[in-house]
């Protein structure tokens, strides 16, 4: 596949991650009334994981090769699995805005683990992309944050989550190199849902008693934010490094102000859209490449004319 098509497709793939796990905040805050942590975590993957079974069925992939299987594992224990109940369970403890700015360590740890333990390159505009995304997901934080409405278990629970996220890409960027992203969305949300039975003891008594709403944003959950947009994530993580699609995520914050603003009718402060636009500045830094001066001879040569090459995906 042309190289110019492949950035073009791992871009698109990750923002259909982005707008969609922004969409998560919203749907989780409404379906948290009505399901405990463990219980909403476990509805969640267990949708996500009929929605992927479908799809493998009727792509006929297979099982994953024996050399990716330990990514998935742990990323399905600590990404889809452990990630999503201590989320669930920080939010019910503190405020959105401190959430947010807790979780968003997620993509700074991812750098600094890529580049450890996969040999990440740390090139000067991602590193301040991502300076100045953190600063517009502090500044975003601080504005939503109420007085009073955080606690200490609450940013412990939120920093569990940042460093599973962190440790769940880490591990599953190493199983695409041998598995298709859909495999590995499938099999780690598998994972994660066998981490999460314990709870299914609670899904069923609350889902007696919840109302329709906050159940159909379960499943919403788990088909959009978790089955689509994990697999479009692994497909763009599968073209680029850990560390630039951690950044992609500093568009979270801003995505979400805009959504509560338009779903829930949360008109956000200046100080929190100065924020947001900080935030996609960010990232827009962090995924531009350096411009190379271009070489006189090639520059002032004729162009031949290419043969066209069919595309494989």
């Amino acid at each position: 596949m042309n190289p110019r098509r492949t950035e073009l497709l791992a871009a698109g793939a990750a923002t259909v991650t982005v707008v969609l796990w922004a969409s998560a905040f919203v749907s989780i805050r409404s379906a948290g009334e009505a399901y405990s942590p463990g219980a909403l975590a476990l509805g969640r993957l267990l949708s996500g994981a009929l929605a992927l079974g479908v799809l493998c069925l009727v792509r006929r992939e297979g099982l994953p090769p024996r050399e990716a299987w330990r990514g998935i594992a742990v990323s399905g224990i600590l990404w889809f699995g452990f990630y999503m109940v201590v989320l669930n369970w920080g939010e019910q403890q503190v405020d959105a805005g401190t959430a947010a700015l807790v979780v968003n360590i997620g993509p700074l740890l991812i750098a600094l683990l890529g580049a450890r333990l996969l040999g990440d390159a740390m090139p000067p505009r991602l590193l301040a992309g991502m300076a100045v995304s953190f600063a517009g997901a502090v500044t975003v934080g601080l504005s939503m944050t109420d007085e009073g409405g955080s606690s200490v278990l609450g940013v412990v629970l939120c920093l569990l989550a940042a460093i599973a996220y962190a440790g769940g890409v880490v591990a599953q960027k190493p199983a695409l190199g041998s598995a298709s992203p859909l495999q590995v969305t499938t099999f780690g949300c598998l994972v994660g849902a066998v981490v999460c039975l314990p709870f299914a003891g609670q899904l069923v008594s609350e889902a007696a008693h919840a109302p329709a709403s906050a159940t159909l944003n379960m499943v919403y959950l788990g088909v959009f934010p978790t089955a689509l947009a994990f697999t479009t994530w692994a497909y763009a993580l599968a073209r680029t490094t850990a560390s630039r699609m951690g950044a992609t995520t500093y568009a979270v914050p801003a995505l979400v102000v805009l959504m509560s603003w338009l779903a829930l009718g949360e008109v956000p402060g200046l100080l929190t859209l100065a924020g947001g636009a900080l935030c996609l500045a960010g990232v827009a830094v962090s995924r531009s490449r350096a411009r190379t001066a271009a070489d006189p001879v090639t520059a002032t040569a004729p162009v031949s004319r290419p043969e066209k090459a069919s595309d494989s995906s």
